[in-house]
C-alpha cells in the first residue's frame, strides 16, 4: 500500500479480518533542529515497510513500582521512550469483509499532557474494525518537549507563538488520516476524535482551533470536563506561558534557543524535572491561548458557538477526579449545544471496577471502550463483557453516524433542558448488564480513593 512516505504492509491481528498497521509515521522526527517545531512533512523510506512493530512513545517519566497507575496499566513495563514519538497505529477491516468509504475513528490518549502513549495496553482498535469503524491512535509530543513556550522560540515562528508543539501534533495527524485513510477503507469526510482526560482537553482544544474546527464530523470528549471555570480546565495565555519557559530555561542555564535545542534529551528532561523540586510546585504544561492554534479556551467557544458544530458525547466515569468529572459542567455543554441547534449524548460510567475498592476511578472506563478485558488483571465477569460489548457498539454507532443507538435500540436520547438525563452504564446487583438513563450517580467519597488524592 502506497502513502505518504512510501509503501506500508500491516500484519494480522488477533482477530479474524482485521490488520492493524503499527508504527506508521505521520510527520518527521522532532528533533536537533526541529526540537519545538511543527511537525514536518513525514521523512521517505525505502522499499516496504513492514508495520509489525509499535514507535516509540513521547519521552515522559518513568512509571514507579506501586503506584496505582502503573499497576492499572503499565505493569509490564513503559514503552521506549523518545523525542523520536510521531507515530500511529491503525486498525482497519480486510477490504473484502466491510468495504470502503468506512467510517473513522482517531484515539488521543490522556495522561496530564505528560504520560501516556497511543498502545497502552487498554487501547486497542481490533474490536471497532470488528464492528466496521477504523481506528487510529496516535502518539505526540509531551510535557517539556510538546508543551514549552518560550520568547526565543516565539521569535523565530513564521506565527510568532510557541508552545501548542503537541496540539500541532494532533492536527498533523488528523490531515494524516484524511490524506492516507482512503487506502486503508475509510472515508476522510467522517472522522471522529475521541480522547480521555488530557486526550478529552485536547479534543476539546481541536474542536475549538481554527486550525482544525472543519476537520471531525463527530467528537467524544470522556472525562475532560465540559462548559466551567474550574483551575483544571483553564488555558494560560501566550506570555505567561512564555515567562514561565523562560524562567525554566534561564534556572538551566540555557542562554537561547541554540543551546536549548544542542542539550541532550535527558538534559531538557532532568532540567524541567529538577527545576519543579527546586521550586516546589507542580507543573503541567498544557495547550495555551496563543491566538494561531487557539483563540480562546474550551467553554468561551463553546458557548459563544465558535466549536465544531457537529454531535458530541461527553461524560466522566462515577468517582472522577477534580473538575473532570463534574456533571454541572457537562449539563451546561449539553444545554448550550441545544440553545445553538445541536446535540450531545451524556453519558456517566457507573461500574465500580471489581478487584479493590476503587471505585469507578478516573480512566477505569477505557478497559470497555476498546474491549480490552482480557488484557487487565481485574477478575471481570460476564456482565463486564457484556457491558463492554453495549459500550462498544455505542462508540462505534455514534462514529458511524452521530448517533450512539442501533436501528433496534434508541433508548439514549440526547441531553436537553426538557430530558436532562445521562446514560448510566453499569451492572445490577446480580452483576448483569443493566445501563439506563437516569440522573448522575453520587460519587464514593475522596477519602476512599488515596491515588487521586
Amino acid at each position: 500500500m502506497n502513502i505518504e512516505g512510501g509503501q506500508v504492509q500491516g500484519i494480522q491481528s488477533g482477530t479474524e479480518g482485521v490488520t492493524v498497521y503499527r508504527g506508521i509515521p505521520y510527520a518527521a522526527a522532532p528533533v536537533g533542529d526541529l526540537r519545538w517545531k511543527e511537525p514536518q512533512p513525514v521523512t521517505p523510506w525505502e522499499g516496504v515497510k513492514i508495520a509489525d512493530d509499535f514507535g516509540n512513545a513521547a519521552y515522559q517519566a518513568a512509571h514507579r513500582e506501586g503506584e496505582f497507575y502503573q499497576k492499572e496499566f503499565f505493569w509490564e513495563g513503559d514503552a521506549p521512550y523518545s523525542e523520536d514519538c510521531l507515530y500511529l497505529n491503525v486498525w482497519a477491516p480486510d477490504p473484502d469483509k466491510k468495504g470502503k468509504d468506512l467510517p473513522v475513528a482517531m484515539w488521543i490518549h490522556g495522561g496530564g499532557y505528560m504520560a501516556g502513549w497511543s498502545f497502552e495496553p487498554e487501547m486497542d482498535g481490533e474490536a471497532w474494525a470488528e464492528r466496521g469503524v477504523i481506528l487510529v491512535t496516535v502518539n505526540y509530543r509531551l510535557g517539556i518537549f510538546g508543551f514549552l513556550a518560550h520568547p526565543g522560540l516565539s521569535a523565530e515562528s513564521p506565527h510568532s507563538v510557541s508552545g501548542n508543539y503537541g496540539i500541532l501534533d494532533q492536527i498533523a495527524a488528523l490531515k494524516w488520516i484524511i490524506n492516507n485513510i482512503a487506502r486503508f477503507g475509510g472515508d476522510p469526510d467522517n472522522i471522529t476524535i475521541f480522547g480521555q482526560s488530557a486526550g478529552a482537553g485536547s479534543v476539546q482544544t481541536l474542536v475549538a482551533s481554527p486550525l482544525s474546527k472543519d476537520i471531525p464530523a463527530k467528537a467524544i470528549i470522556q472525562s475532560g470536563g465540559g462548559i466551567s471555570e474550574s483551575p483544571v480546565l483553564r488555558n494560560m495565555k501566550l506570555a505567561d506561558a512564555e515567562e514561565t519557559g523562560k524562567k525554566i530555561m534561564d534556572w538551566a542555564g540555557y542562554e537561547d534557543v541554540q543551546q536549548m535545542r544542542a542539550a541532550s534529551t535527558e538534559e531538557i528532561f532532568t532540567s524541567f524535572q529538577n527545576y519543579m523540586q527546586e521550586t516546589r510546585q507542580f507543573m503541567m504544561l498544557s495547550p495555551i491561548i496563543d491566538d494561531y492554534v487557539l483563540s480562546e479556551n474550551f467553554s468561551s467557544a463553546a458557548l459563544g458557538g465558535r466549536i465544531s458544530d457537529i454531535p458530541y458525547m461527553i461524560g466522566s466515569t462515577k468517582d472522577d477526579m477534580g473538575g473532570l468529572g463534574l456533571s454541572d459542567a457537562i449539563s451546561k455543554f449539553c444545554i448550550s449545544r441545544e440553545e445553538l441547534g445541536g446535540k450531545a449524548y451524556a453519558y456517566q460510567f457507573g461500574r465500580p471496577l471489581p478487584g479493590d475498592e476503587s471505585g469507578a476511578f478516573h480512566s477505569s472506563e477505557l478497559w470497555y471502550v476498546f474491549h480490552t478485558l482480557e488484557s487487565s488483571w481485574r477478575p471481570f465477569t460476564e456482565g463486564d463483557n457484556d457491558l463492554s460489548n453495549v459500550m462498544v457498539d455505542a462508540w462505534t454507532n455514534f462514529a458511524r453516524n452521530g448517533d450512539p443507538n442501533d436501528s433496534n435500540n434508541e433508548k439514549w436520547t440526547p441531553f436537553t433542558k426538557e430530558n436532562p438525563n445521562y446514560m448510566i452504564f453499569k451492572l445490577d446487583e446480580d452483576g448483569k448488564e443493566a445501563s439506563e438513563m437516569g440522573q448522575p450517580l453520587e460519587p464514593m467519597p475522596r477519602s476512599t480513593q488515596p491515588f487521586l488524592q
